[in-house]
């Protein structure tokens, strides 16, 4: 089954404050490059070459301006734009026309990790119903979406708890199969009035279809400034495997 990527590169990024006042976080530096590099070279060296890019109105074209077709970089570029926030889900939602009958590799803009993805894929070519997440053992797992583990499967997962069940993050890293659209439309919005991504891990995770794959190096969302500057020492400290 044909694997397509997806990058999330949407919000506005006000954690980030004067950072984010004229331009996309998405396209600070991280290293010697752009951050929406990252997940766009990891997808590439994982093999794929029909990517799709959503982002808001604002500064869609200045994507457009960095990456153009993809031609440079040996991938085909689609761009989508999400109109308004509506939560990860919603923005994952906009690709079905560009995944239709397709599984997704999304990432999330503002993920920046240390190992290649063929194990996730490798993976997930063995059973291509499931959904897939990668997670990655931290220090405070109650900023984040965590999985509790029993032997080699996810029994729980939970979105910022304050009690976290395990030191496990979800990263913001998926595979799904082609009805992840379907499932998306029967989500509600959260309290943050929007379509949660954790509700559509939840949903395959109930069904008996999630798997999961550790990230073993560093992993690091680049959202706020201080997880900035801890991503661009990571990089430069020792740079991401691409191929």
């Amino acid at each position: 089954m044909t694997l397509r990527g997806v990058i999330l590169a949407g919000g506005k990024g006000t954690r980030l404050g004067e950072l984010t006042k004229v331009t996309n976080k998405h396209l600070l530096p991280v290293g010697p490059y752009p951050m929406v590099y990252h997940p766009l070279k990891k997808m590439i060296g994982a093999g794929l070459r029909d990517i799709l890019l959503v982002s808001g109105t604002e500064h869609m074209g200045d994507f457009v301006e960095l990456l153009g077709s993809g031609r440079e970089h040996q991938c085909n570029l689609t761009y989508r734009v999400q109109d308004e926030a509506g939560g990860i889900a919603q923005a994952l939602g906009l690709a079905e026309l560009f995944a239709q009958d397709a599984r997704s590799l999304v990432i999330l803009g503002d993920n920046i990790f240390l190992d290649p993805l063929h194990e996730l894929v490798k993976q997930a070519e063995k059973k291509p119903d499931q959904a897939w997440v990668m997670l990655k053992q931290v220090h405070d797992p109650q900023r984040y979406g965590v999985a509790e583990l029993k032997g080699d499967k996810i029994v729980s997962i939970e979105e910022k708890p304050a009690k976290p069940k395990s030191d496990y993050a979800v990263a913001g890293i998926y595979l799904y199969p082609p009805d992840v659209f379907r499932v998306i439309k029967t989500l509600k919005p959260s309290r943050r009035n929007e379509l949660e991504i954790t509700d559509v891990n939840r949903h395959y995770l109930e069904k008996g279809r999630l798997g999961y794959s550790m990230l073993r190096g560093y992993w690091t969302d680049a959202g706020t400034q201080e997880s900035l500057a801890t991503a661009n020492q990571l990089v430069h400290a020792e740079p991401p495997v691409f191929g």
